[in-house]
């Protein structure tokens, strides 16, 4: 049988055997010892760790507790600028986390509202005047560069169509190489689908979860409606009750739920203030000086300059938001300082103009506004953007409500773009001869808006007829009998005019008991048929009554 390894055998009980170290095992008490300074050694990392993570916490609540005294600082010492003017309460030694923002001041009215601006990198805020010292004005201000245009391009490019800028066949009439920018095929019809589109798309999102508010008729409300709706911002219209029908119900098929109050522009502007206030909403205007909006309407001033080789001029409309003129004259003048930027502006609301001249923004409801300029009638731009069109804009003129309406009827008949007065209005002035230095030039005319309804299209298509002198009317009498009337026929026919109306008037004629007033409304082909026409109707009727244009 055998034995078990003396290993595992049982020792008997009653005898002490001495223990037998292994010869490849430390010490106990060695292993007990490195332990120990393993253990003091972690203690010792965590403590220093901890205290570090307290001091990183109390220097942040230090940082934190100096912000916040120095924007009460600045608050108590911001006063109300005329004309929501730009500025910002500088401390000696401004923080390095507020360098790259600065604080709007707008006044609305008895409101005042505060909205918080991003700047470009590099770029110096503008400076206000605050209490107890001296401030002065930044001789320079630069609110876009290429950067934030390309970036503004890069934004909404997904959205916004690059719209054709093409050769126009009035270019032999008026004797220069004219291209047209047809801005008004964008979706809303304008060219504030750009500015608008990059404004609200860089909003912060608990911004755009509570929604934005605006108060206009114009193209930029029909913007807002439009793409807010697409972003899947909740939008909020207050219009006046006067607004036109087609108008209210393009805004609420775009999505936005639209308000109807007050009779004028400023009650509807007043009542979206207390929306938004009580609502939290974000209350957009136009005329502010927004970095965002403005670089999204200069990317049409890259695109035309990408579209147009060797540039001469361009022309602009100049209302009072001059957004669209300050944005791309911006992007202009940085790729070519030799482009010639001109605005041209209404004769009855010289808003540019005379905010030049005032070095101030002026309120356009001095002049009073109309339906036909719209836009062209909105209040003027805030003093950035103001300072831009002084600085980058080569020449601003004026054109009546005539010339724009010529304007209108040449571009349906040679173009076939139906505008409005703020799309026409850049054609208005070389086609009134306002701008003789552009002859033999290459010029791009911006056709920037075509929202127009089809009442006010019939009535300036009617009204442009009659100033181009391609319609006319005349009265004269006549006896009552059928010869006199085949006579007056024939002289028309001769003529080769054709007969739109012809109207016989007896019952509520108090003389000439026997004689019939006849009215005539023709067409003729120019100035020269209808002055024919006039000297042989007065050959044979002495008593005609020309109709004056």
């Amino acid at each position: 049988m055998d034995r078990p390894p003396a290993r595992n055998r049982p020792r008997p009980r009653g005898i002490d055997y001495p223990e037998i170290q292994s010869p490849w095992l430390p010490p106990y008490t060695a292993v007990a010892k490195i332990l120990l300074q393993l253990f003091v050694y972690v203690a010792v990392v965590l403590f220093s760790y901890a205290e570090e993570l307290i001091s990183r916490r109390n220097s942040d609540k230090e940082k934190k507790s100096e912000a916040a005294v120095l924007q009460a600082v600045c608050s108590t010492e911001k006063e109300s600028l005329e004309n929501s003017s730009l500025g910002q309460c500088r401390p000696p030694n401004q923080l390095e986390q507020l360098k790259d923002y600065v604080e709007e001041d707008g006044l609305q009215g008895n409101a005042k509202t505060w909205k918080l601006k991003v700047l470009a990198h590099g770029e110096e805020s503008p400076v206000m005047p605050s209490k107890g010292r001296a401030c002065q004005e930044a001789s320079s201000f630069k609110l876009i560069g290429l950067e934030d245009i390309n970036a503004a391009v890069s934004q909404i490019q997904m959205h916004i169509q690059v719209t054709p800028c093409s050769y126009s066949r009035l270019s032999k009439r008026y004797g220069m190489e004219l291209y047209l920018k047809k801005e008004f095929l964008q979706y809303t019809g304008s060219v504030k689908d750009r500015g608008v589109l990059c404004l609200l798309a860089s909003l912060h999102q608990d911004q755009q979860r509570k929604g934005v508010i605006v108060a206009s008729d114009s193209n930029f409300s029909m913007a807002v409606a439009y793409h807010a709706t697409e972003l899947q911002i909740p939008v909020f219209v207050i219009m006046p009750t006067n607004t036109s029908v087609t108008r209210v119900r393009m805004c609420r098929d775009y999505g936005a739920v639209v308000i109807t109050f007050g009779g004028s522009a400023k009650d509807s502007r007043s009542h979206a203030q207390q929306l938004a206030q009580k609502n939290d909403y974000l209350y957009l205007e136009e005329e502010e000086d927004n970095v965002k909006y403005l670089s999204g309407l200069g990317t049409m001033g890259l695109e035309i300059f990408r579209q147009v080789p060797n540039l001469d001029a361009v022309v602009f409309p100049a209302g009072g938001p001059c957004g669209l003129l300050a944005g791309s004259a911006a992007a202009l003048k940085q790729l070519n300082p030799k482009v010639s930027v001109i605005g041209v502006q209404p004769e009855s609301f010289p808003v540019i103009k005379h905010s030049l001249k005032m070095s101030h923004p002026v309120e356009s409801q001095t002049w009073g506004g109309h339906m036909f300029y719209r836009d062209l009638s909105e209040p003027c731009s805030r003093k950035n953007t103001l300072q831009l069109v002084g600085e980058l804009v080569d020449k601003i003129v004026t054109v009546t409500e005539e010339d724009i309406l010529i304007a209108m009827l040449r571009l349906l008949e040679y173009e076939r773009a139906t505008v409005d007065a703020e799309g026409a209005i850049g054609l208005a002035a070389i086609a009134a001869g306002k701008l003789p230095e552009l002859k033999g030039k290459r010029v791009i005319v911006v056709l920037c808006s075509g929202n127009l309804s089809l009442t006010l299209l019939q009535q300036c298509i009617q009204r442009a007829l009659t100033l181009d002198s391609r319609t006319c009317k005349f009265s004269l009498w006549l006896s009552d009998s059928a010869g006199d009337i085949a006579k007056l026929l024939e002289i028309l026919d001769r003529e080769a005019v054709r007969v739109l109306d012809i109207q016989k008037e007896h019952g509520f004629v108090t003389s000439k008991l026997f004689m019939t007033k006849v009215t005539c409304v023709a067409e003729t082909r120019d100035k020269e048929q209808a002055a024919q026409l006039r000297s042989a109707l007065l050959e044979r009727y002495p008593s005609l009554e020309w109709m004056q244009q």
